[in-house]
């Protein structure tokens, strides 16, 4: 018997599969380059979060952005895995002037300043630009298997994105009250 749950997901998954299957191929060529420009902005990520890991004395917050930033490299190596079976060269590192459009640009005054609620808060404007990225290349039609991946890497930045989210309105948060009580 199947239950509500699965009839949904069946639906779901099928009208998602036949979206796809009724766009437009992408060339390979396309695919390699929807997939670099995730590898940059992968690397961006790992570079941001490993600045913001450094400039932080909270050791959870520290912790948080360092597990991040390896989930980040792992993601770009198997992105540029994917690259290679496609037969193309792989973006090896994040851009200079890309960085500031995929937002993390502004880490390097945060960290400075060793506030951790801009920290959090220029590691979430980051967050927000990867889920972006990551949300344009599911819109491709990708093939199966770049597809899985891409989804897979989505749903874990969308959940680091929440908990980065969460951890900087927390912060406002104590910080208002703190400066509410004076």
């Amino acid at each position: 018997m199947i239950n509500d749950y699965e009839a949904r997901n069946d639906i779901t998954d099928q009208n998602y599969a036949t979206a796809h299957t009724d766009a437009t191929t992408l060339s390979n060529d396309d695919v390699v380059s929807t997939l670099n420009g995730l590898i940059e902005t992968c690397k961006d990520g790992q570079e941001g979060f490993q600045q913001a890991a450094e400039g932080v004395q909270n050791s959870e917050l520290k912790t948080l952005f360092y597990n991040l930033g390896q989930q980040r490299a792992q993601f770009a190596g198997e992105l540029q895995t994917l690259v290679r079976g496609l037969g193309g060269d792989p973006e090896k590192s994040g851009s200079i002037s890309g960085a500031l459009h995929r937002g993390w640009i502004n880490i390097k005054s945060a960290v400075t300043g060793q506030d951790e609620s801009a920290i959090l808060n220029e590691c979430e404007r980051g967050e927000d630009v990867a889920k972006n990225a990551y949300k344009e290349a599911l819109e491709q039609n990708l093939p199966a298997n770049v597809l899985s991946t891409v989804q897979t890497q989505y749903t874990a930045v969308q959940a680091a994105h929440d908990k980065v989210k969460a951890l900087r309105d927390s912060a406002a948060n104590a910080a208002n009250t703190a400066s509410n009580r004076y």
